[in-house]
């Protein structure tokens, strides 16, 4: 049973009750991201993520790490380009201790001198250790050059300079200016009661208030570009993208089911035609990434030097069979139920429907139910698919970007990508 309550100043509260469980989890969420931060504050948002958990007024970092340990409890942060979220998940007769421990590092964290300095070197090892990964590095070349000129497009992390510039005086700034009553949701799922975890949360955070205006946020266009970054690498990793669909428009499930029939899942065509069929690369995938006001499409696969050329030709005709021809009812039915399939599964997981309320909640301001969704995918034709991709397909407005030893030319790589 879902249940919802907005405190005086602004912060709602969310539960959806499962009595037939043992656990807990519930999470503080803020709305502001990797994409809100100016240019001088870049992984301020996810240094911040991190010094949460490094002490408060009441505890340090070690008596935190020692209650919930003490419980059983997990706990952890992530951030994201619109979101910041601090979460655990206990028994549920630990409830009232984590809600403590939550509300206590959210409220009230010092942000110790000290701390922050330790906490950069951390981070700036978490930079490099990405940039050491190419098959996750080049999403974020990817990303930079897709979203172009945009704060969309720039990595989590920030960088090395900005990170190492990152102050108390500046923390304390950023958060009382983006950590306001209006942009927070305190979502629950589990075995608990809605009144009693409005009770326990609501006398501290309820005392949270800020009357600073937030800036809104700028809409992205995505930008056409190919680019060959050379690297002596064991492999080329590319990554393709073509606009996508955003978290509310209206084609996004046509978006989704696509996905699945293109690259997501072990049946997709890319996988099939790529990897079974061919043995040009072990990984491939597409992917999409939506986001409250925009959206990409893409593809990945990391693929050896003399592949590269077949797999964009591979490539180009997967896409361009799509735009040409309606996905067969039967491959539709199948990733219907791939996407059915997922949706009910990971609804096991109190984890998933606690992020599942507040991401619906800063979405549409309200429950989604499961058979609301089920009843969108079940609409979904071959001709609306069709429709939709033949929009955001067109070859002169792809974004490619080769990471590795490549030997293929910019007009080769053109060649094939263009038909010519």
């Amino acid at each position: 049973m879902y249940q919802k309550t907005v405190l005086p100043n602004g912060i709602r509260v969310l539960t959806e009750r499962m009595p037939y469980l043992h656990s807990v989890s519930t999470g503080i969420w803020i709305s502001v991201g990797s994409r809100d931060e100016s240019e001088r504050e870049r992984g301020i948002t996810h240094f911040i993520e991190h010094m949460l958990f490094k002490g408060t007024r009441r505890r340090s970092a070690l008596d935190i790490a020692k209650e919930l340990d003490s419980v059983g409890g997990f706990a952890n942060a992530f951030t994201s380009k619109e979101h910041v979220c601090f979460h655990a998940k206990v028994l549920d007769a630990h409830l009232p201790l984590v809600a403590d421990v939550l509300t206590d590092i959210f409220l009230n964290s010092v942000f110790a001198p000290n701390e922050i300095e330790r906490e950069q070197q951390v981070v700036l090892q978490e930079i490099r250790m990405i940039e050491d990964t190419p098959d996750e590095y080049v999403h974020i070349l990817f990303q930079e050059m897709f979203w172009k000129n945009h704060p969309l497009g720039l990595p989590i992390y920030g960088t090395a300079q900005t990170v190492e510039k990152i102050g108390h005086e500046q923390i304390l700034d950023y958060v009382s200016r983006t950590f306001r009553p209006e942009s927070i949701v305190i979502s629950a799922t589990g075995n608990l009661d809605h009144q009693e975890f409005v009770d326990l949360v609501a006398p501290s955070m309820e005392m949270l208030g800020c009357v600073v205006q937030s800036e809104k946020r700028r809409k992205p266009r995505n930008h056409q570009a190919i680019s060959i970054i050379q690297k002596d690498l064991e492999q080329v990793h590319l990554c393709l993208g073509m606009e996508g669909t955003s978290q509310v428009d209206d084609y996004r499930y046509a978006c989704y089911l696509l996905n699945v029939i293109l690259g997501s899942s072990m049946s997709s065509r890319l996988f099939q035609e790529i990897r079974e069929k061919r043995g040009l690369a072990y990984s491939v995938y597409s992917f999409a990434n939506s986001h409250v006001d925009a959206g990409l499409l893409g593809i990945y696969a990391g693929i050896g030097t003399e592949n590269v050329r077949e797999t964009l030709e591979v490539i180009q005709q997967q896409l361009s069979l799509l735009a040409r021809e309606p996905i067969p009812e039967a491959e539709l039915s199948a990733a219907k139920e791939y996407l059915r399939g997922s949706m009910y599964l990971n609804a096991e997981s109190t984890d998933s429907r606690m992020n599942r309320l507040a991401k619906n909640e800063f979405l549409f301001g309200r429950y989604v139910t499961f058979e609301e969704v089920e009843e969108k995918i079940a609409r979904v034709t071959p001709d609306m698919i069709q429709s939709w991709f033949q929009q955001v397909f067109k070859p002169e407005r792809l974004t490619l970007l080769l990471f590795g030893p490549v030997e293929l030319s910019r007009s080769d790589v053109e060649s094939i990508i263009f038909g010519r």
